[in-house]
């Protein structure tokens, strides 16, 4: 009988470089999603088996299967389990990490639902995931043997609602693929999602860098209706029955707009080829999160804010910019250790520079900069910024990143943003 076997291991990931991997010899169509749930507290956490599930579309490049950037709070590794080699592997961030720097953390263990995806492997896998420390450094925290063929993995019929390519750009494996999903859209309510949508599409193709990259982009949108109209507003007493379960007041913050149900968000976006998703909430109020390789949101008709929200929000999720404000009200509390380089491209702490945007200053720009006229204009090295004004530092004195600006990335931003849709549409 075929056994699913776990190992839970706490040790050094070492830095390895890896050749490059062809994927046909390792993998075939679809994807394998692995559902876990993490559990724990400010002190720390475990993983906990949830299912295995195959979903017929694999949209990522074929070519850049293994991470390169080492962003995100997590990682995991896929092993081919015979000969030992790395082929898959990738960088996120989860809701429980940002959970775990709140105050509520150090007094209540929560759990959250995770998942990770990786394209659909042809023999016997090792799945690793691993931790970032607090002292910037992987720790491997869980360890799972997967035969593709394990009759216990499930696969079978996709919820059936209506999906449709709104912007058709080519070929899903040498292009950023991107799913609009809706919340809080009655039946009633489609066509007022789909034209929100392509609405959004929009905005996001007029914001430089992805209006010079717009060729690099498909978007598709999933018509899936809820039975109330609206999202959760928990400060104000008012509850919908809505079909990603969305919610304002996310970690006691009234505009951080998440959903919890990570589950129904990934079996949405799974019936279409989709490399990152984007979740549309049926609401007028200001709001939107994101998460790194994990989801992002915002609200159909905040008007004045809509072409900002859904470019900043696709910063972290897209490539893991940080946020560089530091007066706004947040859950988190020390997020940032400043005796560690940020993993952000976008932050640091001086700790290491040189490893940052360091060469993209002039050389007659002070470090750290002032905030005068002078270097307003300026790539620099700002203090104030991962929601602490001492210790954090930025590239420029103000950048979507950190205002309510549309159309404003730094060049910072900029380049990072243009690496990561490189990475994608490697052909």
């Amino acid at each position: 009988m075929k056994k699913y076997i776990f190992l839970i291991a706490f040790i050094s990931l070492p830095c390895l470089l890896f050749g490059q991997i062809n994927f046909d010899d390792y993998f075939t169509e679809g994807t394998l999603r692995f559902d876990y749930i993490r559990a724990g507290n400010s002190e720390g956490n475990n993983i906990f088996f949830e299912q295995l599930k195959k979903e017929p579309h694999w949209a990522g490049n074929k070519k850049n299967i293994i991470d390169k950037f080492n962003y995100g709070h997590y990682k995991y590794l896929v092993y081919d389990a015979e000969s030992n080699q790395l082929i898959f592997s990738r960088g996120y961030n989860s809701l429980f990490d940002e959970w775990q720097s709140t105050a509520e953390a150090k007094s209540l263990n929560r759990s959250f639902y995770e998942t990770v995806i990786m394209p659909y492997p042809k023999n016997k896998i090792r799945l690793e995931l691993f931790q970032r420390n607090r002292d910037g450094n992987f720790s491997k925290q869980f360890e799972l043997i997967i035969d593709p063929k394990d009759y216990r993995i499930k696969s079978g019929k996709l919820p059936n609602y209506e999906t449709k390519q709104i912007v058709n750009s080519g070929e899903s494996q040498n292009k950023v693929d991107i799913v609009f999903l809706p919340d809080g859209y009655t039946k009633d309510e489609m066509e007022k999602f789909e034209n929100d949508a392509v609405r959004f599409a929009g905005y996001f193709l007029d914001c430089s860098p992805f209006k010079e990259n717009k060729d690099k982009f498909n978007f598709w949108i999933v018509k899936a209706p809820s039975e109330e109209s609206g999202v959760d507003l928990p400060g104000e007493g008012i509850y919908k029955n809505t079909i990603l379960n969305m919610t304002f007041y996310s970690l006691d913050v009234e505009r951080y707009l998440m959903t919890p149900d990570v589950k129904s968000v990934r079996d949405l976006a799974g019936t279409v080829p989709y490399d990152n998703i984007l979740i549309i909430a049926n609401s007028s109020k200001y709001g939107g999160g994101a998460i790194y390789n994990y989801y992002t949101t915002f609200t159909s008709d905040n008007t004045d804010n809509a072409p900002y929200l859904i470019v900043h929000e696709f910063g972290h999720h897209f490539c893991a910019l940080g946020d560089e404000y530091y007066t706004s009200q947040v859950s988190v509390e020390e997020y940032y250790n400043l005796n560690v380089e940020p993993y952000e491209a976008n932050l640091t702490t001086l700790v290491n520079f040189d490893s940052k945007w360091k060469d993209m200053i002039d050389k007659d720009t002070p470090i750290p900069t002032p905030p005068t006229d002078e270097y307003k204009n300026k790539v620099g090295v700002f203090e104030g910024g991962g929601y602490v004004a001492k210790g954090v530092y930025r590239p420029v004195f103000d950048c979507t990143m950190k205002s309510r600006s549309y159309n404003n990335f730094c060049p910072v931003c900029t380049k990072a943003i243009k690496e990561m849709i490189d990475y994608y549409c490697t052909e």
